[in-house]
């Protein structure tokens, strides 16, 4: 039974990274991109954000809440599990353990993130092209938020991998090997999406 509840948790918590949590944030940062577009284009894309229907049911439902869980549940393995890097550097091992590292990494950007942005937001500031062009004018956030976007672009791509096994969908080292194609592929086009949209702030 506690084997069963383990994977029908595990196969849940990869169903959640990719959707909706992956689909956000592929969207957040497609969104992003408008500043490279400029300030007026960014905040247009903000405001366009802002004033969706059922704004706050569809932050907790769709990303608060799946993500609270994808993090826990993403905690609980990263501590339990048991790596064997040190005795075998096969490049599965390598990036079983860069997915944890990454998903850690990537929980304290999120929530850092959140503090600056929409917290912020409660307290009365407003979310702008501004906003963030205060924030990236220190070089340590820089330097913070260009770690925290490659860790959340790699546990994505990654974790597309993961999903494809965990779901039965690629089975074969053949079509397991073009699972990793396509993540890595993922990764270099999201990781220029999202440092080219920082990088617009600066």
């Amino acid at each position: 039974m506690a084997n069963k509840k383990s994977f029908a948790l595990h196969k849940l918590h990869t169903l959640l990274g990719l959707f909706p949590i992956g689909l956000f944030v592929v969207f957040h940062l497609t969104a992003n991109f408008q500043a490279t577009k400029g300030p007026e284009a960014f905040n247009s894309a903000v405001q366009m954000i802002e004033h969706a229907p059922f704004l706050l049911f569809l932050e907790f439902g769709l990303i608060y809440l799946p993500i609270l869980f994808h993090a826990i549940y993403g905690l609980y393995l990263a501590f339990q599990g048991k790596p064997n890097n040190s005795q075998f550097k096969y490049y599965r091992n390598q990036m079983y353990l860069l997915q944890r590292v990454t998903g850690v990494i990537t929980l304290i950007f999120v929530a850092w993130h959140v503090w600056q942005t929409r917290i912020q937001k409660a307290f009365g500031a407003e979310v702008n092209f501004d906003m963030m062009a205060d924030i990236l004018s220190n070089p340590f956030m820089i330097v913070f938020y260009a770690v925290g976007i490659l860790s959340a672009v790699f546990h994505l791509s990654n974790g597309i991998w993961s999903f494809l096994v965990h779901w039965g969908i690629t089975v074969g080292p053949r079509s397991q090997r073009f699972a990793s194609i396509f993540s890595m592929i993922v990764f270099v086009a999201l990781s220029y999406v999202g440092l080219r949209a920082m990088f617009a702030f600066v």
